[in-house]
């Protein structure tokens, strides 16, 4: 093959919205991938739905080590342009909750869509291509793959991190990075389940399937949403929005009582109902069986006529800021994101190019922008992927 203008690495959504820009732009693009299908991270997201996108996606839903890193390009390519493109192609969707917006069939409405404009704008698609070996050529970069050699003037990595290796994850991405004299800053899985060894993991088999509404808090960040304990665990969306903010050792508190301020709630229970025992009340909080368990773990369940203002204040104080220890995460294997990765700070904000190596770009997960549960990281692959394939 001829040299071609841009070379996108990744067939993810970074690299499609990438790649499907820059060849309307009327660049020469070809996109390669070593998986067998485009988009397989895109396939399994939002439980087979595809959260595509945050109605109120602003830059301090993402975590980076370079905060304002990301606002540029977030600025010039908005939820509202990718859902304007969703429109076009009549994919029908709704807002579940908190501006999250999913597909209402299903998540190959959205890869479809990102083919058929790859298709219109004349992307050229390989799909099982692996690179063995990437060079700088005169004219930019020399890629030897499975293809044969490829030459373009313009390169652009979009291989996304480490999480679900299942889906064909690997730290490629960061190896090209560092071969062009990138730093990366150091990797962990984002988004994640936490786990619990300690005398709590019975708490959670028992409980494995209970979802409960709540604030949890780690460092200085708390999100209230739904909370599920699992065999292993903690999950459910509380969970994995803090997981990215815990750090190993770290304590994290959970507010089981979010509507109610918990002694208030107590000492008002005990005016109100004195010959009601405190299991019966928080089960019509929880279900039976999870007030039940509490009541076994934490404390004697009697009529709270009985309960002192100490007692009671123990009791508040367990259910209004549980504090507990994970002792891990699950890792990459469930992760949804990987947090870090190549440092910002040596790619510009603008264009998406590295200030090391001319013609060289990141788009999406590779980069060390990470955005909280709920459509944020799909519009930072949206809005990296565009900007780069302005100047690509």
């Amino acid at each position: 093959m001829g040299a071609t203008d841009v070379i996108v690495i990744g067939a993810g959504a970074a690299g499609l919205m990438c790649a499907l820009t820059a060849a309307a732009r009327g660049r020469q693009v070809l996109l390669i991938d070593h998986a067998n299908k485009a988009g397989k991270k895109i396939l399994m997201s939002g439980g087979g739905r595809c959260n595509f996108t945050n109605m109120y996606t602003e830059p301090a839903n993402f975590l980076s080590q370079n905060p304002h890193f990301c606002k540029s390009a977030l600025a010039r390519y908005t939820q509202w342009d990718f859902i304007e493109l969703v429109g076009k192609h009549g994919v029908p969707y709704h807002e579940k909750k908190l501006g999250q917006l999913f597909c209402d069939n299903k998540s190959s409405d959205i890869l479809g869509l990102l083919l058929d404009e790859c298709d219109q704008a004349g992307v050229k698609l390989h799909l099982d291509t692996s690179v063995q070996q990437i060079d700088k050529s005169d004219s930019g970069y020399r890629l030897q793959t499975s293809m044969g050699p490829l030459d373009c003037t313009s390169l652009v990595v979009a291989t996304g991190g480490l999480s679900i290796p299942t889906l064909g994850a690997t730290g490629f991405g960061y190896q090209i990075a560092r071969q062009f004299g990138h730093n990366v800053l150091a990797t962990r899985a984002g988004l994640v389940p936490l786990t619990i060894t300690d005398q709590l993991k019975e708490l959670c088999t028992e409980l494995s399937g209970t979802s409960v509404d709540c604030v949890v808090s780690c460092n200085g960040m708390s999100f209230r949403e739904n909370l599920l304990f699992t065999h292993r665990g903690l999950s459910g969306p509380a969970i994995l929005q803090i997981s990215s903010f815990w750090h190993p050792g770290d304590t994290i508190e959970i507010n089981l009582l979010p509507e109610h301020d918990a002694l208030s709630w107590l000492q008002q229970q005990q005016g109100e109902r004195p010959n009601s025992e405190l299991k019966t009340l928080l089960g019509e909080i929880f279900t039976k069986k999870m007030a039940n368990l509490l009541a076994e773990q934490w404390f004697v369940s009697k009529p709270m006529k009985q309960y002192t203002p100490g007692e009671l204040a123990t009791v508040a104080e367990q259910v209004g800021s549980w504090q507990l220890v994970p002792a891990g995460t699950e890792g990459y294997r469930t992760a949804e994101v990987t947090l870090g990765g190549v440092d910002t700070r040596e790619v510009s904000s603008k264009t998406m190019e590295s200030l090391k190596s001319p013609g060289l770009y990141f788009v999406g997960e590779v980069l060390d922008v990470s955005g909280h549960l709920g459509g944020f990281n799909f519009q930072w692959a949206w809005a990296s992927g565009y900007a780069a394939a302005q100047f690509a």
